[in-house]
This record gives structure tokens, sequence and C-alpha cells, in this order.
């Protein structure tokens, strides 16, 4: 979803920096800076210096909420003993850029709900100081993860909902991106 908000932002002239983790998907707009990480501390450290210097952000990475506290480079040979995996909690990049966004600035987020979504996409949105959210629904067939399509409601900080049907990732980031530029007054 990503890339495809992405080219939507540079085919509209837009210079895009597009912070991505090890994926296949290839950029084709010149306007796309792409910068890769392997690890949501690289993102969250990536995020935090572009940031400030950008019109706004669209926070749609799939960034894991916990990472190992001791990681290995080799291959963890099997025993016949429990091993136990300690987390330790990823920064929160949405909240992170929430605290230090200005006035005229747009972040934008999204959240993956199972449950309760509405009402937990919205708590998302207060809490990270988001414009507005993409809510991605795992009970919908054919959205978020593996698919080319997607299904989302948008929900923005004055409670106002923007429902689409499922469509392809390359249509729904321009509903994404419309609503950025209504949001923009641009």
């Amino acid at each position: 979803m990503g890339f495809a908000i992405a080219e939507e932002l540079a085919s509209r002239g837009a210079y895009v920096y597009l912070i991505a983790g090890p994926v296949s998907v290839q950029t084709k707009n010149k306007n796309i800076q792409r910068i890769n990480i392997t690890s949501a501390q690289e993102m969250y450290e990536q995020c935090v210096q572009i940031f400030p210097k950008a019109d706004g952000a669209v926070m749609c990475a799939a960034v894991a909420d916990f990472a190992p506290v001791v990681s290995s480079a080799t291959k963890i040979k099997r025993t016949s003993e429990e091993l136990t995996i300690t987390l330790k909690p990823n920064p929160d990049i949405a909240a992170s850029l929430g605290k230090i966004k200005k006035k005229n600035q747009l972040l934008v987020g999204f959240a993956l709900e199972t449950n309760d979504e509405v009402n937990n996409a919205t708590s998302k949105l207060l809490r990270k100081n988001l414009d507005f959210i993409i809510l991605n629904s795992l009970n919908d067939k054919g959205a978020g993860f593996q698919a080319d399509t997607n299904k989302i409601t948008i929900i923005d900080r004055n409670n106002k909902t923007y429902n689409f049907e499922l469509k392809r990732k390359d249509k729904v980031a321009v509903d994404i991106v419309d609503r950025m530029v209504e949001e923009m007054g641009l």
C-alpha cells in the first residue's frame, strides 16, 4: 500500500521519501527517493530525521510493536531445552512524529484492526496526533496484506468517516491522496 501511495503522490508532482523494509517491490517514478532499512529502529531514525523537513507523512508500514532483546546472527540449533525470547518495545514512530508535528504538517496513520475497529482506530488517531487514519479490517476478504486489493475507511479528527469499496491498491491510493489534498487545502 505504501508503494502505491508513494507512486500516486509522485505522479501528482510531490517529491517522496519512501522508507521501506526489505521487499521486492520497485518504485517507478523518479520523484521517489527510496531509503531501504532493515529494522524498526532504522525506520524510526530515518522518519524523525526526514519528517521535520517534509509537508507530511503517511505511516503505513506494518512495523512490529516488539523486537527481541537479544538476536543471533547465526541459526539457533534445536536442543531439548525450552527457549525463551524476551521482547522489548520498538519505538512508536507515528506517536513520535505526532509529538514533533508542526501546525502546517499532515500526519496520516493506518490501523489494522480485528475487533471494535472504528473505536480502536479513532483512539489511535487521537493518541498519536494524526490528522486522519486509514482503517483496514482483517475481517474484510481481500483487504490488507498479501493482496493487490484493499478496502478502507478513512476517519478524520472530526470523527467523520469515509467508507470505500474493495478495489485495487493503486485505486485506493488515489482515494487516500485525494483526502490528503483536501485536508491540506490544495
